[in-house]
């Protein structure tokens, strides 16, 4: 379709270029603010927790609880579902927790922070009133915080201020924080817990590895002769040196020996069963958090994937609704039926060959409409008046 000559004018007119639609450039840096060469506020793990091989364990545990939906809704006097609240709260969790992060990248965030601290503070940052002052308030954008001290009404949060690009403390009260607790802590976080004794384990085993692949050489020289006294011993060691010099001079290592002497390699690598308990380590920590190999390599069967949601998925998720419904729902929305629910997507869990049977047995029962169906699937809604 072509366009008249008043439509191309006003297309020109309100056309916006990126590269040549700016705002005039800043003369210095300091006009836009702090800068670094990496995000800023990434989270980032303690040093003996991010070398280790617990982290994927993390990730994925972390992956998974922010793929399922947390929502601002409305209940019945059955405590059930009614409808969804489109309210500020629930659209951090929709689409924006903040100008750095989606909703779901909070809850990963937070998840992770969880398990490498044991507890984690998601701060409200904006909100429409001052807590303070009023009751009646609704959260804007929340980041989440790590805490350095407890006080007994108040916590001195660790938290990123977009603002100024930097990590602040600020001292909290404890009734405007969700603190939220790790519900695996003993078996993670506590000094002598399983996850710590696998740590220490994975460090000697680092340890270990980097002895061996030293490049050292570990030898030994027998001299041909007793070395007793102090001269024989300056001798051994005159001997030492400039054997270490052949070799290190050489472009190939190669140095040469008396007939009468002998050497002795020791670099071969000594015999420990650290692996062996890093191995068994490993497997009992996973079977504590209701995890199996199958559910790391995408082949879990859909018992063990209702396994894995019911005990590790759903403890971190009830932790952190219920402690943000405390702490973010204030009494009167409480009063009038609000709550946080998270809705976690069956379909996940169904292969391919099932959905058919399962969504015939939804419809028919009048459990779900068709149309329902379709969009859990990813499907567009069907016209059909039936379909609703």
């Amino acid at each position: 379709m072509s366009l008249t000559t008043g439509e191309k004018a006003a297309s020109l007119m309100h056309s916006f270029n990126a590269f040549r639609n700016r705002s005039p450039t800043p003369t210095n840096t300091r006009d836009v603010g702090f800068s670094t060469t990496s995000r800023p506020d990434r989270m980032i793990f303690s040093y003996m927790t991010g070398s280790s091989l617990v982290v994927p364990i993390y990730t994925r545990i972390a992956i998974d609880v922010a793929a399922i939906r947390i929502r601002h809704v409305r209940v019945n006097q059955n405590d059930t579902f009614v409808d969804t609240i489109d309210s500020r709260l629930n659209r951090c969790f929709e689409f924006s927790a903040n100008l750095d992060q989606t909703g779901r990248n909070l809850i990963q965030e937070a998840v992770q922070t969880l398990f490498d601290k044991g507890v984690c503070a998601i701060v409200p940052i904006d909100l429409t009133a001052n807590p303070r002052e009023t009751g009646g308030w609704d959260v804007r954008t929340m980041r989440v915080g790590t805490i350095i001290e407890w006080y007994p009404r108040h916590v001195k949060v660790e938290v990123y201020n977009e603002r100024t690009g930097l990590r602040e403390n600020l001292i909290l009260e404890k009734r405007e924080v969700a603190i939220v607790q790790n519900p695996f802590y003993p078996i993670m976080n506590e000094l002598n817990s399983l996850l710590r004794r696998l740590l220490r384990k994975l460090s000697l085993l680092d340890v270990v590895d980097e002895q061996s692949g030293s490049g050292k050489l570990d030898l030994i020289i027998q001299l041909p002769y007793m070395i007793k006294g102090e001269r024989r011993e300056k001798e051994a060691e005159t001997r030492r040196l400039r054997l270490e010099q052949q070799m290190k001079g050489s472009q190939y290592g190669v140095g040469y020996i008396d007939g009468t002497e002998r050497i002795t390699q020791l670099n071969r690598p000594a015999e420990n069963n650290l692996l062996a308990q890093v191995e068994l380590l490993t497997s009992m920590l996973k079977s504590q958090l209701g995890m199996t190999d199958s559910v790391f390599d995408g082949t879990a069967s859909e018992d063990e994937m209702m396994n894995y949601n019911a005990r590790s998925l759903e403890p971190v998720l009830s932790a952190l609704v219920d402690e943000m419904q405390r702490k973010f729902l204030t009494m009167t929305a409480r009063t009038q039926r609000q709550r946080l629910m998270f809705f976690p997507n069956v379909f996940r869990l169904v292969p391919a060959t099932k959905i058919g049977d399962l969504a015939d047995r939804l419809t028919r029962n009048e459990i779900a409409s068709p149309n329902e169906i379709r969009a859990l699937i990813g499907f567009r809604p069907s016209d059909d008046r039936r379909s609703d």
